[in-house]
């Protein structure tokens, strides 16, 4: 039967192309793995590539193809005799052409012959010659497993898909683009001079695989934009937010990868494993190539079946085998030497620590860190493609870009409309804008022109530009735990402008370094933790340069004045101390301030009144909230005082309030809540300037009729006491707008109290009151949102009362 060469030949062409497409395949399922694919794991892909071809084509021979044929010896018979005639019945056999069978004569059928041949082809042929395709198969496709591993091991697998999913997003971010050239601190004019030779450089720079034209508008369309429009609108909101999570992933993704090695160790364990097979695969077959023989010298007992002993076999394969095993050979040494320099490479590299040196040069974008670990293998793997990729992902790994970054995005979302409906007057009568937790400071803020106070709460890393100077009414600013950079023209604004600076800090580190040149400030407000050790508060010492100071406050935990706040004393009109409960002593320091007006030592654990403070004549304000008092012997001494106009001794432990108060005649303000009062003097009420009087939260039973004396009174407060009944003599303080007098035992009001004809707010709730004074109808200032009372007890009062007083 006469084989069919053209289905032969297809069959093997089909053969042959199994490992191309196979290949394809491969590089089809992981296109973006290229970018960690140096030039030696490509060139050994191919390789092996190359082998695999080999092996498939042998293994197609063999099962294609006769692999033996032989030919029975006569013993009698000169061998070289039958050598020739086993060769001319060789060809006769497998001659295509029918023709007469000469030759020799063997008396052998065809079935005999198949036998034969199967078994000189397992006894006689040597193992080497006959499983050699197999073995370039599978020596092959260990080899491409081997050079992949890396990719699909799963503790290594999910930190390079994430690694060049990030890679590709950042190399495509129009951010990329527009940091690269703003960061680096070119001018419009060298941006326009560049812009062609940018465009040239991306096309050459662009991978191998994919568009030129493609790659080309990817990189040139955002530098363009830059170019032409550096403003805000350059970067629409969708891709400023994208580039925003960029900044976020790549953080977190550094701090996860740079734990580990695994990648580098993987990687190395991989290339070390084809260096020994290389060597291994040379070393047998080196031995064994020459065991690949055409003639075969067969002996078989079987005799009795076919007559003969001895055969002689021709290898059909062999000699195209052992062009293919030289061949082969060659081809793993070629990738044997490829995997040692990948050793070398390895080994004689530190590729565990990864430099930006040359990016921060190139870019100017001087605050990229260096990476290690399998981040830095990873880049160095990078680097080895295209640096281009290197360069253009660094940008998410500086704060610098970052910043600016969030800046485009804040100008965006916070314009000057939006900002000009958030001013609004404060305490000090000046148009406020508030900004709280925002990521920097806008730069609209700057166009606000009748901008007079801003407040920041909790805004770090912000730098004021030298367009602050724009804001020509700014005169307060507040800093709550933020911190600000300025620029050298900022900061002589604010030098001449700036008239209120508060700071509410953590550390006194952070306390602002230039507020110590504002030469014009004239209050300054700092909370925060300060060293209870003043000698190590050098950081206060500088407050001397602050020549036009009149306020200072300072809340935090100091044990003595600091020596600087002496220094301003000649100037200080008002000085606040709110300690947090740490003991303030030696306050002798206080005699130097003869100007001051107010004073606050609020919660310094003072057990008396200081002594220092009765040399201060120009006092008019004292406030010792929250101490420790207990006896005000003391007060006396404040009949030298005679511009002190309001005295606060509310939230300590005073149970009594000397006689002696009465020499205190200048007062109109006395605060005496929160105490532990139960007998109010007579004396008290010989203060008769008196226009505010709060003795709430004590334990007061009996107001002395003497409280009518007070005939400036205007506000009175004995809430939370224990009164059971009230003087007709409190009435006659007829100018009395607020009276407080909630939570006692009270259960009647007297209808005196229409004489209280300019009371606007009334406190009588949680008392024994059983019903109302219709009297109270004669209050006509008194409203019902003025009149604190259950409504059932209001219900008692006539229906005429009732509407006059909820009528607005």
């Amino acid at each position: 039967m006469v084989p069919d060469e053209d289905s032969g030949s297809s069959q093997r062409t089909q053969a042959i192309m199994i490992p191309v497409m196979e290949f394809r395949q491969f590089s089809e399922q992981q296109p973006a793995f290229r970018v960690l694919k140096p030039w030696w794991d490509v060139f050994t892909d191919y390789l092996s590539v190359v082998m695999l071809m080999i092996g498939v084509f042998g293994c197609t021979l063999q099962v294609m193809q006769d692999k033996i044929i032989c030919l029975p010896l006569r013993v009698s018979v000169n061998r070289s005799e039958v050598e020739s005639k086993s060769l001319l019945h060789l060809q006769s056999n497998i001659s295509t052409v029918p023709r007469e069978m000469t030759g020799l004569k063997t008396d052998l059928d065809l079935q005999q012959y198949s036998f034969i041949n199967q078994m000189c082809y397992e006894k006689a042929l040597h193992w080497y010659a006959k499983y050699f395709p197999y073995l370039v198969l599978i020596h092959t496709l260990i080899f491409m497993v081997c050079s992949n591993f890396w990719f699909k091991f799963p503790g290594s697998s999910s930190k390079i898909e994430h690694f060049i999913s990030m890679l590709g997003k950042c190399f495509d971010s129009p951010w990329t683009t527009r940091a690269l050239s703003e960061v680096s601190g070119e001018n419009p004019e060298e941006k326009e001079d560049k812009k062609s030779a940018t465009s040239r450089s991306n096309i050459a720079l662009s991978p191998g695989e994919g568009s030129l034209e493609k790659t080309q508008s990817l990189r040139s369309i955002p530098e363009k934009i830059v170019v032409d429009k550096p403003s805000a609108s350059a970067l629409d909101k969708k891709e400023g937010e994208q580039a925003k999570a960029l900044f976020e992933k790549v953080k977190k993704f550094r701090l996860h990868v740079e734990e580990g090695d695994i990648l580098y160790l993987m990687y190395v364990r991989q290339t070390v494993f084809k260096v020994f097979k290389f060597l291994l695969i040379i070393a047998y077959n080196s031995s064994l190539v020459n065991k690949v023989q055409n003639r075969v010298h067969c002996k078989v007992e079987i005799q009795d079946m076919t007559g003969y002993k001895e055969f002689d076999c021709n290898h059909t394969m062999a000699h195209l085998f052992s062009k293919l095993s030289y061949c082969y050979l060659c081809l793993v040494a070629v990738y044997g030497l490829t995997s040692l320099y990948t050793s070398y490479w390895l080994f004689y590299r530190s590729l565990k620590e990864y430099s930006f040196e040359y990016v921060r040069q190139e870019t100017g974008i001087n605050d990229i860190p260096d990476v290690k670990n399998d981040f830095a293998f990873m880049l160095h793997m990078i680097d080895q493609y295209d640096p281009l990729y290197s360069k253009r992902f660094a940008v998410f790994l500086s704060e610098v870009s970052e910043n600016k970054l969030k800046q485009l995005n804040l100008n965006h979302e916070w314009t000057a409309e939006k900002l000009r409906l958030r001013l609004q007057t404060n305490s000090n009568n000046r148009l406020e804008l508030q900004l709280f937790m925002l990521p920097g400071l806008p730069d609209p803020v700057f166009e606000l022109t009748e901008l007079q106070s801003l407040k920041l709460e909790i805004i770090n890393n912000v730098t004021i530009p030298a367009s602050i100077a724009q804001l020509e009414d700014l005169q307060e600013l507040s800093l709550y735990q933020s911190s600000l950079k300025l620029h050298t023209t900022a900061t002589s604004f604010l030098k001449e402008n700036l008239k209120v600076l508060r700071v509410k800090f953590d550390d006194n580190r952070e306390l602002p370094h230039w507020m110590y040149g504002l030469r014009n400030l004239e209050e300054l407000y700092l909370t925060g933790s300060l060293c209870p050790d003043v000698s190590k508060n050098i950081v206060l010492e500088s407050l001397r340069e602050m020549k036009c100071l009149k306020t200072l406050s300072l809340k935090s935990n100091l044990t003595k004045i600091p020596q600087s706040i002496v220094d301003v004393s000649s100037h200080l009109q008002r000085l606040y101390f709110h300690n947090d409960g740490s003991k303030l002593v030696m306050l002798n320091n206080l005699k130097k301030m003869t100007n001051l007006i107010e004073l606050e030592l609020v919660r310094c654990d003072l057990e008396r009144i200081p002594h220092a403070i009765f040399s201060l004549t120009n006092l008019q304000e004292l406030d010792l909230k929250e101490n420790n008092l207990r006896s005000i012997e003391e007060i006396i001494s404040f009949q030298h005082l005679r511009k002190l106009i309001c005295l606060k001794l509310w939230y300590n432990g005073i149970m009594y309030i000397p006689e002696h108060i009465k020499k205190l005649g200048y007062l109109e303000r006395l605060y005496f809540s929160h105490n532990k009062i139960e007998i109010l003097p007579s004396h008290l009420f010989l203060c008769n300037k008196l226009r505010y009087l709060d003795l709430s939260n004590n334990d007061i039973r009996f107001i002395p009729p003497e409280i009518g004396v007070l005939q400036s009174l205007q506000y009175f407060s004995v809430t939370c006491n224990k009164i059971e009944s009230l003087p007709d003599e409190l009435f006659f303080c007829k100018k009395l707008k607020t009276l407080k007098l909630g939570k006692n035992s009270l259960s009647i009001l007297s209808p005196k109290i229409s004489y209280l004809a300019q009371l606007t707010y009334l406190d009588l709730k949680c008392n024994h009151f059983e019903i109302l004074p219709q009297e109270l109808g004669c209050c006509r200032a008194l409203k019902r949102s003025g009149l604190i009372v259950e409504e059932t007890l209001f219900e008692t009062l006539p229906s005429d009362v009732r509407d006059q007083m909820k009528a607005e």
